[in-house]
């Protein structure tokens, strides 16, 4: 073996060794990468497992919350269908009075809403009808009790019950419904108390 075949054999066998270190090298590199990646997956699956079982609940309690809140608002609705055809009921059965019941009423409101000024009562053309015997006589007399005085007009309006007073060009409607929507809230409350409470 000549001095080149020496130098050539040398620098390969340094090669080789130089490329085991580096391989060598290279391998311990890849297995601590593969050790800290698989630390870091074993990580990052805990904490994904937690987010996902903390996402889990949190979804969980909303779902509950929701059916809690469709749960209470049928209930709620259901009391207030109820409510509701209990007024309807109510104002019917006010609706389907007989006459002498009917013209009592009137004179139990015409006690409580008649003023004290001159004034005039109108009346539905069905009331007018059946309205009874001197009936515009103790219209008057339970105005003059208040201090004023109401004349019966002969002009009827289109309402289903009660009356209408006119006060110096102003109205106060008197039926049946319009007293009981200006008293709604109070009687649902009444009603609520009554059946839920």
């Amino acid at each position: 073996m000549t001095g080149l075949d020496k130098m050539i054999s040398q620098i390969i066998e340094e090669a080789e060794q130089s490329a085991k270190g580096m391989l060598d090298e290279a391998n311990a590199k890849a297995e601590e990468t593969a050790k800290a990646a698989a630390e870091d997956a074993g990580k990052l699956k805990e904490e994904m497992s937690r987010k996902s079982e903390a996402d889990v609940a949190n979804y969980m309690e909303r779902v509950k919350s929701s059916a809690d809140l469709q749960r209470r608002t049928a209930i709620l609705k259901a009391k207030q269908e109820v409510i509701a055809g209990i007024l309807d009921k109510a104002y019917a059965s006010l609706d389907k009075m007989d006459e002498k019941s009917y013209f009592d009423m009137i004179r139990k409101m015409l006690s409580k809403y008649v003023r004290n000024v001159q004034g005039d009562i109108c009346f539905s053309s069905k009331d007018l009808a059946r309205m009874p015997e001197g009936f515009g006589n103790e219209i008057e007399a339970i105005a003059a009790k208040k201090g004023g005085s109401l004349t019966l007009s002969k002009e009827s309006r289109d309402i289903d019950n009660g009356f209408i007073l006119i006060y110096g060009g102003v109205e106060e409607n008197c039926t049946f419904r319009a007293l009981f929507n200006t008293q709604k809230d109070r009687l649902q409350d009444m009603i609520h108390r009554e059946l839920f409470s």
